[in-house]
C-alpha cells in the first residue's frame, strides 16, 4: 500500500516547498529512489527545474521536465517533474507539489506532500490528509 508522508514546514513562503522538494529529491536520490515530481503547471515545473540545478552547487540532480505530450523515451530519466500527466515508467516516489492528489497516486510505492504555513495551503493539505485517512492510507508527519 502507498505509503503518505506529510512534510510540515513553518515557513508561508510558497517557495519552500520547491527548495523542502529539491531536497528530499536529492537525498531520495542519493538512496537508489526513482522520483516523479508533480506540479501545477509548466512555469512551476521550470522553477523547480532551475531550482534543482542550482540550490546545491555541490551535486548534481539528474532530472528533466515532461509535458503529456512529450513522446520520447523516459524510463531512464531518475527524477522527472511533470504536469497534466502521469509518469510512464515512475511508480517509486511522487512528491507531489499540487494542493490535490494527483489521480495516479496510488501506483506509487511513497507519496511526498509538502505543507507551508500559508493559509490556502493549510486548509487543502488538509483536505488531503482526510482524503488519504479516509481511505486507509498509512500517514506519516514531519516537521521541518
Amino acid at each position: 500500500m502507498t505509503r503518505i508522508d506529510f512534510y510540515v514546514v513553518t515557513d508561508t513562503d510558497p517557495e519552500a516547498r520547491l527548495l523542502v522538494a529539491a531536497r528530499l529529491t536529492d537525498k531520495a536520490l542519493g538512496q537508489s529512489h526513482r522520483l516523479f515530481i508533480h506540479t501545477n503547471d509548466k512555469h512551476h515545473a521550470e522553477q523547480l527545474d532551475d531550482l534543482l540545478w542550482a540550490f546545491k552547487p555541490a551535486s548534481f540532480v539528474p532530472h528533466r521536465c515532461c509535458s503529456a505530450t512529450t513522446e520520447d523515451n523516459q524510463a531512464n530519466e531518475p527524477v522527472l517533474i511533470g504536469w497534466q500527466q502521469e509518469p510512464k515508467y515512475h511508480d517509486d516516489v511522487l512528491i507531489n507539489l499540487t494542493r490535490t492528489a494527483p489521480a495516479f497516486f496510488s501506483r506509487f510505492q511513497r507519496v511526498i506532500e509538502i505543507v507551508t504555513q500559508d493559509s490556502e495551503d493549510l486548509t487543502a493539505l488538509r483536505e488531503a490528509w482526510r482524503f488519504y485517512r479516509d481511505r486507509g492510507y498509512p500517514l506519516t508527519k514531519y516537521d521541518l
